[in-house]
């Protein structure tokens, strides 16, 4: 609200007290402060700035202020944002659908050309029919922007369009930047051209992280086989902080050993790379480990805590605090009480030793969320009973054994669900552990012969678990046993996965990483990585993530067709 109001003074003594530091236009509105009173702030501030400008969906004050004083219209100086920040602002938002923030980033260097937003975004294929020669920067970024609309519903055309009267017209900047869009349209509809509309860019430094991350995926799916020259590529074009995620780590590693005859210095490097990321902790750095021949085991536990420890845990007030209010049921409320008070009350947050017994604390008190969360914050120390805790086992491995499934699958999606929180629910209405929705509950229960069932039930703990594992399982028949997309299934509903597995046959990790929502594709990477881990502690056997996914490639004809009644 002080920002809203332009009370900088007042907004400069609260804003200190806000450790939080979560809210992105909060810290644009800090940010402009800063530079306002501290000229010699404004270079470190800008490149903050335009991240966060960047990275908002909508038009929000406090980032599009900022943004806007930074490009010189309320007399900042030295300017250090630039017109083409705004451009490549208004071209992200018109890719997603958000005209408002493209005209907030037009105002703000070209106000006149507004109106011919209005009319390009109305009909791009009429707007550009109606213009002949794109001579100035703004009729070029206009041009740039109706062809960036219209790939969103005519990929084709808009393809077509470019590479004839446009392309030629248009800086090389503005050119790759549309191929990349195309490409990434044309990834998400998992079409098969969508690799080679990324090959026609001609510098991936011109793309951002987000549209060099579609390449690779693009070119993991090329319809002739893995494209790693496109790989090895795209990944190479990415921010540093990029390179670093483990999802480009892994995918670099593997380009650089493809092919029948890696060099030596590839080789090196690759196994550089998947040194750097191997553990059991999580989806890619799993298959790190296998990459480097090995498999996912169990690591040992850490020392015990001693019992001063667990007493400054039980004894600190935050985390109190914190415990009582998810009691009452004000669970959003206690977690950012709980983050709060092991982040940030003090100074660099818990070290490894408090997270531990902060997480203990929880465990013992069932609060199996912050269990998990806060133990896998730990950096040197991995206690794997914290992180992957299995309650309810009784319930779970007998359950899951008398209709044929792996409990550690079982586990791994509950995990991934609820964090094992038997009222939660979610903004679309799935509820309880296996956050089962009321229509397919309704319609599994009556197919597993649970009769006189009713949706207030998907609270009990045993009822939904015997409703979320007896959906599972019939998801899992209908995919032929194939993990990944029984996944995908239970996450997006089964007609999406049996669209998304037609095309090239895969190795499993391509076809997850393909998964063209990021809820879903996160959900399923999850689903599996802890579905391996689970496995490992349920049977103290070594365990493989690569056979749990399998390959991945169109229904094959010999298989029955598919459940047409499975929600």
């Amino acid at each position: 609200m002080l920002g809203q109001r332009r009370d900088w003074d007042t907004f400069a003594q609260e804003y200190p007290k806000f450790r939080m530091r979560d809210d992105r236009e909060v810290r644009c509105y800090g940010l402009l402060v800063q530079a306002l009173r501290d000229g010699s702030a404004v270079a470190a501030v800008s490149d903050e700035v335009r991240r966060n400008w960047l990275a908002q969906r909508d038009a929000d004050d406090g980032c599009t202020l900022a943004a806007a004083s930074l490009l010189g219209t309320q007399g900042l100086a030295p300017h250090r944002l630039t017109a083409a920040d705004a451009w490549r602002k208004a071209r992200q938002s018109i890719e997603a659908g958000r005209p408002r923030a493209a005209a907030a980033a037009l105002e703000m260097i070209k106000p006149e050309a507004v109106p011919l937003l209005n009319e390009l975004n109305a009909s791009p294929s009429r707007f550009l029919t109606s213009k002949v020669f794109a001579a100035s920067r703004t009729r070029r970024e206009l041009v740039g922007l109706a062809l960036i609309k219209m790939a969103a519903s005519d990929i084709e055309n808009a393809a077509a369009q470019l590479e004839g009267k446009w392309g030629p017209q248009l800086h090389p900047e503005e050119r790759d930047w549309i191929w990349g869009v195309i490409g990434r349209q044309a990834a998400q509809r998992l079409v098969p051209d969508a690799n080679a509309y990324f090959s026609k860019v001609e510098r991936d430094k011109h793309l951002n992280d987000e549209l060099l991350g579609w390449k690779v995926r693009a070119a993991l799916r090329a319809p002739k086989g893995t494209d790693w020259r496109n790989v090895l590529e795209a990944v190479n074009a990415m921010s540093d902080e990029a390179k670093a995620d483990s999802t480009w780590v892994y995918w670099k590693a593997r380009a650089l050993l493809a092919g029948n005859r890696p060099t030596e210095g590839h080789r090196a490097e690759a196994e550089k790379l998947l040194q750097s990321i191997a553990s059991p902790k999580g989806f890619y750095e799993q298959l790190a480990l296998e990459e480097l021949g090995q498999k996912i085991t169990v690591p040992g536990k850490p020392l015990p805590l001693t019992d001063e420890e667990r007493k400054m845990a039980r004894q600190e007030p935050g985390l109190n605090r914190a415990l009582y209010a998810i009691a009452l049921g004000l669970r959003a409320e206690g977690n950012r009480e709980w983050n709060y008070t092991t982040n940030l009350h003090r100074a660099g947050g818990f070290n490894d030793r408090e997270l531990l017994a902060a997480a203990q604390f929880a465990c013992d008190r069932e609060v199996w969320d912050r269990c998990i969360n806060t133990s896998e914050r730990t950096k040197a120390e991995f206690d794997f009973e914290q992180r992957f805790p299995t309650p309810f086992r009784e319930s779970v491995v007998r359950r899951s054994r008398e209709i044929g499934l792996d409990p550690a699958y079982v586990y791994g999606l509950i995990r991934q669900e609820s964090r094992f929180v038997m009222d939660a629910r979610s903004h679309v209405g799935a509820s309880g552990l296996m956050q089962v929705m009321p229509a397919t509950a309704r319609w599994t229960a009556n197919k597993i012969g649970l009769n006189g069932f009713k949706t207030e039930q998907l609270h009990d703990r045993d009822t939904n678990i015997a409703i979320g594992t007896g959906y599972l399982k019939l998801v899992l028949d209908d995919f032929a046993g194939s993990m990944p997309m029984a996944a995908a299934a239970y996450n997006a509903g089964p007609s999406r996965p049996r669209a998304w597995r037609n095309g090239p046959v895969l190795e499993g990790a391509a076809w997850a990483e393909n998964v063209p929502f990021q809820e879903t594709r996160d959900y399923v990477k999850k689903v599996l990585a802890n579905t391996t881990f689970y496995a490992a502690m349920l049977t103290g056997q070594p365990q493989s993530l690569k056979a749990r996914l399998g390959m991945v490639g169109p229904r094959e004809a010999t298989l029955p067709a598919p459940n047409g009644e499975l929600p």
